[in-house]
């Protein structure tokens, strides 16, 4: 464009000079060797600039022709390189693509026409082509020769990572990570790498350190950089909670304040301020994170904020979140294990009826199984709710690596840092309750006969049921001992009998929701779950009638029907007696 202007100026006075003269007529005369020339201003001129084009002419023809051997070079030069970068082109491609052997012979073409010294990225096609022809050491010497190469050292080092991941190196995988992390911290592959790494050590302070060298480059989204500073720090609050809780304290609610509704900060800082004895403080974190996510471990940590409060100070505490956090599930399922430990029954029932209106969940139904248990003690209401607590949805917990822990940590099982969810685990697939169903009447309850007694005598043989095998034992004197004998076990699927019915017999929770589902029994032999996974069962109810029969063509014993009532038959008599079930 420059260029252009400058001819188009040079042109314009050009002709400017040419018509000034042509206005001012005069003659030029020259006397040279006796002759004398004569001729007018404007043919001197013409002269004059002609003369001096004939020469940049005949300057530009003799330049051109000494150094045409030099400019032939580069135009074939130029050519060379422009077929190397096109090979190199389509081979990238083709390495893209999948297609190992289009790619190879693109890269060999490249490396003809093209110096690997001026372009690294053949090495780079070079290397992709060798891992996908399954050449993995020509690839992990290529990726070396590039991390050489200070151009290419952050290429280089991410092929070898890579490599050593595939190959299970952890410890090579880290030290490629971490070379990678020091020259470029804001690589995303090399820093979560080398962050999980020194999470996995327990070095938080230089975890800190490489959070902040990230947060610095500012290439990353600040809410990552907010959330991986949390949780480091709620790490080392952990840590160092026993023996330092006032570093504990500082770290926690820094972590706090940077994540407000992340629990785990929460509750490390709550702790740490109770040791500081700083309660009020400590409760003021715990509400405005349950405000925010409402939690079980939140609702723990609050209720027993003092230990000397009593049970119902326990209570008014619970009634304060549920007031927090209005028609939740945790909220009425923390009333309702505060006013079951305190006595309050009426009040710990409605309030876990209420959480299974609004989610029915497991725990609920344990929770109505233990106010059963500790106000009627009718074992017929407690097997119920045990019952519907096996089919009900699970409660959330912290899952990470499809594995579930009590806790939360930093790091998962694998490595992973920051890894943990709190969510509902996803392994039940049978058939669960909703909440039209959950709350059905209960079975009524009813005293034993007359005459009934735990040491009486029972005519009612003992049923085993065993992997491919059912056996039924004469019937046991000793009340006592049949209560121990007694037992049908039943491995792999989940099968509901009718036909046996369990001794009333004070459980504890864990133990007593195993042993609930009791409805039916399939007459055929249970197949053998130990060959093949265990998979959800519909529903198998036999008649009754069916099943008695066989028992009674296989030992030659008639039983008399069970009803199919869970709780205490209204007309057993003395002859009757309960048979424990059992579920291994």
């Amino acid at each position: 464009m420059f260029r252009i202007l400058f001819y188009f100026l040079l042109i314009f006075a050009l002709g400017l000079g040419f018509a000034w003269l042509a206005e001012r007529p005069g003659d030029l005369v020259v006397t040279f060797g006796g002759y004398r020339y004569e001729v007018t201003l404007m043919v001197a001129a013409v002269l004059l600039v002609g003369v001096v084009a004939a020469v940049m002419i005949t300057w530009w023809l003799l330049k051109s022709i000494w150094y045409s051997p030099k400019t032939v070079a580069r135009h074939f030069r130029v050519r060379r390189r422009d077929r190397g970068y096109q090979a190199l082109s389509t081979g990238l491609i083709a390495a893209g693509a999948g297609d190992g052997g289009v790619a190879r012979r693109m890269g060999a073409q490249a490396s003809k026409l093209i110096s690997s010294d001026q372009e690294p990225l053949i090495h780079l096609l070079d290397a992709q082509a060798a891992m996908l022809e399954g050449d993995h050491e020509t690839a992990r010497k290529k990726f070396a020769a590039m991390a050489e190469d200070p151009e290419t050292r952050l290429l280089g080092l991410r092929g070898l990572y890579l490599e050593a991941e595939r190959l299970g190196e952890r410890e090579a995988a880290e030290h490629y990570a971490g070379e990678a992390a020091k020259q470029a911290p804001q690589l995303g592959w090399a820093s979560n790498a080398a962050l999980a790494i020194r999470a996995r050590e327990g070095e938080w302070d230089s975890a800190l350190s490489l959070v902040d060298a990230q947060k610095s480059a500012k290439h990353q989204d600040k809410d990552a950089i907010k959330r991986r500073r949390a949780v480091l720090l709620t790490a080392k609050a952990m840590e160092v909670l026993d023996s330092d809780p006032t570093t504990a304290r500082s770290a926690a609610l820094e972590a706090h304040k940077l994540q407000p509704e992340f629990v785990p900060a929460a509750v490390t800082a709550a702790k740490a301020l109770f040791r500081n004895n700083e309660l009020r403080k400590a409760a003021k974190v715990l509400e405005s994170t349950w405000k925010k996510e409402p939690h079980p471990e939140l609702a723990d940590a609050y209720l027993h904020a003092r230990p000397g409060d009593s049970t119902h100070d326990r209570l008014d505490r619970a009634r304060k979140l549920r007031g927090l956090k209005p028609n939740n599930v945790e909220s009425e399922l923390a009333v309702a294990r505060a006013a079951l430990e305190a006595g309050e029954y009426s009040e710990a029932r409605k309030a876990a009826e209420a959480a299974i209106r609004i989610a029915p969940r497991e725990s609920a139904f344990l929770i109505l199984a233990d106010i059963e248990e500790a106000e009627t003690g009718e074992q017929g209401r407690v097997r119920h709710w045990l019952q519907k607590a096996l089919r009900a949805p699970r409660d959330p917990a912290w899952i990470a690596d499809g594995q579930v822990s009590e806790r939360w940590a930093p790091v998962s099982p694998s490595g992973r840092f920051d890894a943990y969810e709190w969510r509902v685990p996803v392994e039940r697939l049978a058939p669960v309750l909703d909440a039209n169903d959950a709350l059905e009447p209960l079975p009524a309850i009813s005293a034993p006969p007359a005459g009934a007694s735990s040491a009486g005598k029972s005519d009612e043989p003992e049923i085993v049921v065993e992997e491919g095998l059912t056996e039924v034992k004469p019937p046991v004197a000793d009340k006592t001992k049949q209560d121990e004998a007694a037992t049908t076990s039943v491995k792999g699927d989940m099968v509901q009998a009718d036909e046996v019915q369990e001794k009333p017999k004070a459980q504890p929770k864990a133990e007593a929701a195993a042993a609930a589902p009791v409805t039916d029994v399939k007459p055929e032999p249970v197949a053998d779950t130990a060959a093949e996974k265990p998979k959800p069962v519909a529903d198998t109810t036999v008649p009754a009638t069916a099943h008695r029969k066989r028992l009674a063509e296989e030992d030659k014993v008639k039983r008399p029907p069970i009803p199919d009532d869970p709780g205490v038959d209204p007309d057993d008599d003395d002859t009757k007696t309960q048979q424990g079930f059992r579920l291994f």
